[in-house]
């Protein structure tokens, strides 16, 4: 017997995530420079100017631990979202808050619910855990919001033994979002003792009427458990952080399983700075509307279908084309995601870059359609 025989069992089936391949890694397999990555959903503008200047001043005291409580970032958070500061949790990433939840919620014997289109880190966490995965079957793809989450389907699937339901709010891979009422509608029928985590990864980037954040809801759902993070709009990826907001009591639980020093203190100030740059948001925000609609009008004018999307990436169904174009689009140097490891493997999700970026894209991609 060796010691990974040892491994515990969910552990030893789970599949590691795969993110989007690194520019440098492109680069240096092919010999070339300049790669273009449109494949992680990063900010093409790249980050703030004001978060140079405070990344600069936080590493001149990098021989010290960071602020293990966040003191000014959950303070600056509290004051800019309307709430208290110990009903923030953050985290290396929102998908270390959502690893956190996991292990605060689930056991062998225990169960959690997410859509069968959803981010895959859901699967991960439940899986590590030793929990069941409870999948509900996405809307079809003749929706109005196609492989989007079905509430009722997610409802059907509660019992006894759920204990979390992960919702992705815009919804990654597919871009889909729940509005208002359906999704309130939703939180009312889940009972009081499953905890309802809100992934609102892309919330900065939606501009829909009837699209709501799930935080004005807290002081009514205790159960209630909101998701951010810092690696979309702000464009603080590389530096992994994020956090999660809810009821005092949820939180302080998030806070025991927590691992000390999870931020370090180049993202802390980073996270800090980045909140006080209104424009750099705005221009971000016109830069994806912009580019939402360039790919739009082109693959509407190719007569090739898309998944309408509300976040800063667009995912389009090439057929059985798909992983054909996809390599093909890497040896010029262009990073996109294959979705075939979300079951979609038809669909490559795009990114939404700069217009130079996107019109690369599609000098590339028109000799191949």
């Amino acid at each position: 017997m060796s010691v990974i025989d040892s491994a515990l069992a969910q552990v030893k089936l789970l599949q590691p995530y795969t993110p989007g391949k690194p520019v440098e890694e492109l680069e240096r397999e092919l010999g070339i420079s300049n790669a273009i990555k449109l494949a992680s959903n990063e900010n093409p503008l790249g980050f703030s100017d004001t978060v140079k200047i405070a990344i600069k001043q936080a590493s001149q005291k990098i021989e010290l631990y960071p602020d293990a409580n966040a003191y000014y970032l959950k303070q600056k958070l509290a004051k800019r979202l309307g709430i208290q500061s110990d009903q923030l949790t953050v985290g290396n990433g929102s998908n270390d808050v959502l690893d956190l939840i996991a292990r605060t919620f689930l056991e062998r014997g225990t169960e959690a619910i997410y859509s069968e289109f959803a981010f895959l880190v859901y699967a991960l966490v439940v899986q590590a855990s030793g929990a069941t995965a409870r999948i509900a079957k996405a809307m079809p793809l003749d929706h109005a919001q196609p492989y989007g989450h079905d509430l009722a389907a997610m409802l059907e699937l509660i019992n006894e033994r759920t204990r979390v339901i992960f919702i992705a709010n815009p919804n990654n891979p597919t871009g889909t979002w729940l509005s208002g009422t359906e999704l309130k509608r939703f939180i009312d029928q889940v009972p009081t003792q499953v905890a309802i985590v809100i992934d609102e990864a892309y919330f900065e980037y939606v501009e829909e009427n009837d699209y709501p954040s799930a935080l004005h809801w807290l002081d009514d759902y205790p159960n209630l458990v909101v998701t951010r993070t810092f690696s979309k709009i702000y464009g603080l990826a590389g530096l992994r952080i994020g956090y999660a907001i809810s009821s005092n009591p949820v939180c302080d639980l998030l806070n025991r399983v927590r691992q000390p020093f999870n931020a370090n203190s180049l993202a802390l100030a980073a996270a800090v700075s980045s909140m006080d740059d209104e424009d750099f948001l705005q221009r971000s925000r016109a830069n994806n509307i912009r580019g939402l609609k360039q790919l739009g009008d082109y693959f509407t004018s190719k007569n090739i279908r898309y998944i309408p999307s509300v976040a800063n990436f667009l995912t389009v169904n090439f057929g059985k084309r798909s992983d054909e174009i996809y390599q093909s689009l890497l040896r010029q140097g262009l990073i996109v995601r294959p979705l075939a490891n979300y079951n979609m493997p038809e669909f490559l999700r795009i990114t939404i870059g700069t217009e130079q970026q996107l019109q690369v894209l599609l000098e590339k991609l028109e000799p191949l359609l």
